[in-house]
């Protein structure tokens, strides 16, 4: 009987095991053929990494966090991980339509997006380009137009070379990653131009955006706090008494102590506020 019992017991430790792993593939969008993972069921959330990133390393964490409750739909972006890089701009238009085309792959009709850095660029875009595919945003750690950055920030751009980034993971977890074995200086070079490329998300574009919006940052992440102000302003935020007053359905955090790359390690505390966003039932 102890024996029979062990056998079952690990026949359903399988049945579980198999249960938990992600679905992946890759979904051939706009010349690109863009790696992709799914983990988890419920309703669906895109998550998108930051530059130079993958579904790799810290971003597992978030990965399986968010696959608690929701349908995580993890992506690897033009030239980022699994995905080759091919001869377009980064641009966030042509990142966001990737997004919007990945859906359609997977016949997905309307996703939450949640993205950090790069990603976070990606996701307020595909709510300007695509909104009808959008029904909220979480935004961590990025403007809408290049001068919302400090000054710091941008004068980084023109001085930051391939030698910063030998041997850091950024460039080794690629190289183990990527198709095109090494491609990461030219991949750098395609990062660095869409960075010192001049950008703007547009006032009015993003003030006509329907989907409620999270902007999350840090008090110390290299974002203007005056532009994290016109941002929330611009989605209906700020001056507002909410005891007195309907509230908007957009959100602000500002994560103490947290700059623009340990935002990362603050996830218990932003995945709550995150899900939390999306359950959220409108206010008005």
């Amino acid at each position: 009987m102890k024996t029979t019992a062990f056998f079952l017991m690990m026949l359903l430790s399988g049945v579980v095991s198999a249960q938990q792993k992600p679905v992946t593939g890759y979904a051939p969008v706009n010349g690109l053929k863009m790696y992709y993972e799914i983990h988890g069921t419920g309703e669906p959330v895109v998550l998108v990494h930051g530059a130079f990133m993958a579904i790799s390393g810290d971003w597992v964490d978030w990965v399986n966090e968010l696959a608690k409750t929701r349908k995580v739909i993890a992506v690897e972006m033009q030239g980022h991980g699994r995905t080759a890089d091919i001869k377009r701009d980064i641009t966030y238009e042509n990142l966001s339509d990737d997004v919007a085309g990945l859906l359609d792959y997977l016949k997905i009709e309307r996703a939450d997006i949640v993205g950090y850095s790069l990603g976070a660029g990606t996701a307020m875009m595909c709510a300007i380009r695509h909104p009808e595919r959008v029904r909220k945003v979480a935004s961590i750690s990025h403007p809408i137009r290049r001068d919302g950055w400090v000054k710091e920030a941008n004068d980084f751009w023109p001085n930051f070379n391939m030698e910063m980034m030998k041997g850091t993971p950024a460039e080794t977890e690629r190289e183990k990653l990527n198709p095109v074995h090494g491609s990461f200086p030219d991949f750098f070079k395609h990062i660095k131009a869409a960075a010192m490329r001049p950008w703007d998300f547009g006032a009015d574009k993003f003030k006509a955006t329907k989907a409620p919006m999270f902007f999350i940052f840090g008090d110390a992440d290299g974002v203007r706090i005056e532009h994290i102000a016109e941002m929330y302003r611009l989605k209906g935020g700020g001056n507002i008494h909410g005891d007195m007053q309907p509230r908007v359905d957009s959100r602000l955090a500002i994560i103490p102590n947290a700059t623009h790359v340990t935002l990362m390690n603050r996830m218990s505390i932003i995945i709550l506020m995150i899900n939390d966003f999306l359950d959220a039932k409108p206010q008005k």
